[in-house]
């Protein structure tokens, strides 16, 4: 596979949550008209999804690239927090098969979508969590390996994980004290945790192992991505 199947409707989604995606032509079109002409009239007309789902899957393979050597054979449970719809866990699924992936998301699709730091109160959402079901099922993933969780509805899962994902989302646009408490509850000895931050630093506080394994200095956050395990309390 070298591409994502792709309905519309997904990469209408997909678009919301990496604008860096659609051509020049139509970034333009949304700065030009705005954000809600671009998202309800622009994308639905003008948005090429096989384009897209190619796109897409090139940006998951390099992501990939990133934390596949922090991935063991004997994984198996794997979480994923505000991953969008789903396209590492796909890149994930096809060199490590079989392994149950858990999803948390929020449910909805803010009016306004504000690409940045939330601090400890961030009410930004861009997913659709019926459509990142079709999509993971879409591209070969079994519904028996995948259980989706709504952040402001469901219980969220108790399970001891292997890899806890969480790419340009946990400390990246929201405090990773949100939840501090709950990955102490979900983490084993040697679970590692992978996220995005603007404070690597501060993290040698939290964890006796931190790892910085890319740095990024062309965004705004000038974040780096780390891979951290073995809370420290």
């Amino acid at each position: 596979m070298s591409t994502f199947n792709l309905p519309k409707s997904a990469a209408r989604l997909i678009v919301l949550q990496r604008i860096e995606l659609a051509n020049p032509f139509l970034i333009n079109l949304r700065k030009f008209f705005g954000r809600y002409i671009f998202s309800n009239f622009i994308t639905k007309h003008f948005l090429n999804a096989n384009l897209i789902g190619k796109k897409y899957y090139d940006v998951m393979l390099e992501e990939f690239s990133t934390i596949e050597k922090f991935i063991e054979n004997n994984d198996e449970i794997f979480l994923s927090i505000g991953g969008g719809v789903g396209g590492l866990e796909l890149i994930i699924n096809q060199k490590f098969k079989n392994n149950h992936y858990y999803f948390i998301e929020r449910n909805y699709v803010s009016k306004k979508v504000k690409y940045g730091w939330g601090g400890m109160i961030n009410d930004e959402a861009y997913n659709n969590l019926d459509l990142q079901k079709t999509f993971l099922k879409m591209n070969d993933i079994n519904e028996n390996q995948i259980k989706i969780f709504d952040y402001d509805k469901d219980n969220l899962p108790e399970k001891k994980f292997d890899v806890i994902i969480s790419l340009l989302s946990l400390d990246y646009h929201y405090d990773f004290d949100i939840y501090l408490k709950y990955l102490k509850k979900v983490s084993k000895l040697n679970t590692r945790i992978i996220f995005d931050t603007i404070r690597a630093e501060y993290f040698k506080k939290i964890f006796k192992k931190v790892e910085v394994i890319r740095s990024d200095t062309n965004t705004v956050h000038k974040s780096k991505r780390i891979v951290c395990s073995q809370f420290l309390d």
